[in-house]
This record gives structure tokens, sequence and C-alpha cells, in this order.
């Protein structure tokens, strides 16, 4: 038997929200919000966000064309300070896009007219984040600020209760705020993260803009909330793994540094509160011998 697996449950719930042709208003809405606009015609938006382009891993979550601008979003769970060097990956493939769509030579002697770029990455993480940062691709350049190639990326924290400018000015944004922060909310109540979503979904104002569309696609949703929450999972964990890492090699150091100054076996104990079996593996691996007493 084939099994179909529906690829969007690999989206994020934010794409899925602002980067749909069925919600151009929302993602006019945001746009309106960051740049103090106030178009009305979700018309205006020209997706061309390059769903298969997948570079070292990396996937374009939104982006779009509005008028002059080239608007590239992307949505981040965890601080990423490299993101300057992904959107010059993503910027490079859609100004490429566009070229050729557009029949534009990039060998003639005019210079060609281009949508400028604008670069925005929404972080809503569990570590604390100011609302706003600008994250800077020259910082990776050995702090050499005169490099001839600079990435700017606009950082907001759209947590709940963050930005609230921005949540004000756009209700979509406000509410998939809320969305995240009471799914995390009743997760830890629950230990369940479909019960905890599927009361969220439940309990959600019935006046919320994306409360039907969510409904509409709730399978879908929830399996985009199950994928994020799996990777935030393995992230949590490599960390602590690093963390652990660490603190065993600085354990390591210190007792052979005392093996080695010839310090005898129950001082170590004493002063490390470690058991003499892992001491003396210490003393094995190094070749020595620890000095008994």
């Amino acid at each position: 038997m084939v099994t179909i697996v529906n690829e969007r449950h690999k989206d994020r719930v934010f794409r899925f929200i602002f980067g749909n042709e069925e919600n151009k208003e929302w993602t006019l809405s945001l746009y309106n919000a960051l740049n103090g606009s106030n178009y009305d015609d979700p018309d205006l938006i020209q997706f061309n966000t390059i769903d298969n382009a997948v570079y070292l891993g990396m996937k374009n979550d939104v982006s779009f064309i509005i008028l002059n601008d080239m608007n590239l979003w992307e949505h981040q769970a965890s601080f990423n300070p490299n993101m300057p060097v992904r959107f010059l990956i993503y910027a490079g493939q859609l100004y490429d896009k566009y070229m050729s769509e557009n029949d534009i030579y990039r060998y003639g002697t005019r210079l060609n007219k281009l949508p400028k770029s604008r670069c925005v990455c929404f972080y809503n993480g569990i570590d604390d984040q100011p609302e706003e940062q600008i994250l800077k691709l020259s910082s990776a350049f050995d702090g050499n600020s005169e490099a001839d190639i600079e990435v700017r990326v606009k950082m907001l924290n759209i947590n709940y209760s963050y930005n609230k400018n921005l949540m004000l000015a756009c209700e979509p944004l406000y509410e998939y705020a809320w969305l995240v922060d009471t799914v995390r909310r009743y997760e830890k109540e629950f230990n369940s993260l479909v019960k905890a979503f599927d009361t969220v979904i439940t309990e959600m104002p019935e006046n919320f803009l994306i409360k039907k569309f969510l409904v509409a696609h709730k399978a879908e949703v929830e399996g985009m909330f199950l994928s994020e929450y799996d990777e935030e999972k393995e992230r949590r964990l490599a960390k602590r793994e690093a963390r652990e890492e660490e603190r065993e090699e600085v354990r390591r150091a210190f007792i052979s540094n005392m093996i080695k100054e010839k310090m005898p076996l129950n001082l170590i104990k004493k002063i490390s509160q470690l058991p003499e079996d892992y001491i003396l593996s210490i003393a094995e691996s190094l070749g020595v011998s620890v000095v008994m007493g």
C-alpha cells in the first residue's frame, strides 16, 4: 500500500497563514503594518516564493513582490545570527528568477531596474530576544564593516506581548502570536501537543480572522505544529548535550590537573566530589598512576 504524505505538513504555520494565495489580504495587512502603508488591493501581492529550492537544507519561507518591493520574509523559532547569509542566497535565487521571467538582459550596457529588497525575520522562539534588531552580513566578516557585500535583516520578535503596535496594526499577526503562545501554555499543562492544539482551536475567539481558515485546515496545521515542535525539541536536546559535553571537558581537565600535580586520591575525591572510579579512569587515560592515600 502506498502512503501519500501531504508535503505541506513540512511548512511552517507562519508560512501557511501569511504565504498562502488564499490569504493575500493577511499578507497585505502585515506588509502595511511593517511599512506604514495603507494598500487595500490584495491582488497587488505577487508571490514568488521558491517552493522547491532547498540549498544546504534551507528553504525560502515567504517572498513576494508588491509594486517595486521584493519582500523576503523568514520565520524562526530559534535565534539564528546567520540569517543574513541565508537571505543573500535567497535573494540571489529570487532576482535570478525575476530577471528570467521579465526577459531582463543582465549583460547589457543599460542599468536594469530591479525591485528593492526588504528582508524581515519574524522570531517567536522561547529564548529572550529584543523586540527589534538588525542582523548584518558584515558581522560574519571578522568585524570588517567595509566588506563590498552587505545584507541587513530586520529581526522582529513576534511573541505574544511583544511589538504591540505592530500587532495592533495587523490582526492576523496578533492572532497568530496568541495561537502559538496559547498552544505552548496548554502543551505544558496537558503534556500533549495534539490535545493542546485541539483545545486552543476550540477556545479561539470566534471573531479571530484566522479561525475559520485554521478550522478548515485543522489536520494540516496540527501536522505543522507537531513538526515545528519536534524541530524545537531536537534543538533543545542538542544544546543540552553540548552543555553537558562542555561540563565534562571541564571536569576532566580539573581532575587531570590534580592527578598531574600528584595530589592524593582522597584529597582529589574530597575537592571534586566525584567517585573514585571516575578519577581512576581519567588517570588510566592519561597513562599515569594516582597517588593513593
